[in-house]
């Protein structure tokens, strides 16, 4: 058993000696690391012990849940980094501000109710997508973000390893599953046939967003079943249009060094 040795009329040296020993034994790295400032803060604030206390409590409990959220960012496996801030709306007038600021909220993952995201390329329909999982992964849901080539890819190997209901099962289990690029290749009819076993798997237990610039008309081409589109119609529905929202804004920051001279 470790203890640590108390006395009173500690030096400064050794308090912060004590303090650092005590706070890896507790795995406090926010309040070893933060410790000093605070103090310091609290005697120029000149807070009440009570007031540094829940100072030195309310910054460990702040970082942890800044890691928390980083380790559920990195296991959705996003293949890079998009947010809602850095989305120009104003260069997509079809995507309503208000709406994706709603989805933010995640009320609709709480609910268990689908998304779809259709449009053209270049429209912003993977930069939303990954940029709602990531606000999803921060609020504490478990987020999972995949091309659905890959994700066919996945349940064809396992199909042909007897691992199917098992991989079925781990794609289940997440409370999002972000689902990109359906439509940009043609599934074969067991690829498409698996796909559906897997959204039909989370069908009203968990949410399901998809990115695709596939029209609904043309959903059955991948999905023989009505009932699987009629199930994520039934959720929310952005249409992001035609106009390459990408394009547009490459040629607006080619633009600029022109302008400027």
């Amino acid at each position: 058993m470790t203890t640590l040795p108390r006395q009173r009329g500690l030096t400064e040296q050794a308090a912060d000696a004590a303090i650092d020993s005590a706070c890896r034994l507790l795995r406090l790295p926010s309040i070893r690391n933060e410790f000093s400032d605070i103090a310091e803060r609290a005697l120029k604030d000149q807070m009440s012990y009570r007031g540094f206390l829940a100072e030195l409590l309310m910054a460990e409990c702040d970082d942890r849940a800044r890691r928390r959220s980083e380790r559920r960012i990195k296991a959705a496996g996003f293949p890079r980094e998009k947010s809602l801030r850095a989305f120009d709306f104003d260069a997509n007038p079809n995507i309503d501000a208000a709406t994706i600021h709603t989805l933010a909220s995640c009320e609709w993952i709480k609910k268990s109710q689908p998304l779809c995201l259709i449009g053209d390329s270049g429209t912003g329909k993977s930069h939303m997508l990954i940029a709602l999982g990531t606000e999803a992964a921060m609020k504490g849901y478990r987020v999972r973000y995949t091309l659905a080539t890959k994700l066919v890819n996945e349940l064809v190997e396992a199909a042909d390893e007897k691992q199917l209901n098992k991989t079925i099962a781990r794609y289940g289990r997440v409370d999002l599953l972000c689902i990109d690029e359906l439509g940009y290749m043609e599934l074969d009819r067991h690829g498409a046939e698996l796909l559906f076993q897997v959204l039909t798997e989370r069908e009203e237990k968990n949410s399901v967003a998809i990115a695709s610039n596939e029209s609904f008309g043309g959903w059955t081409k991948t999905f023989t079943d009505p009932r699987l589109c009629a199930a994520i119609v039934d959720g929310t529905i952005i249409e992001t249009g035609t106009d390459s929202y990408r394009l547009a804004s490459t040629r607006a920051r080619a633009a600029e060094p022109a302008k400027a001279g």
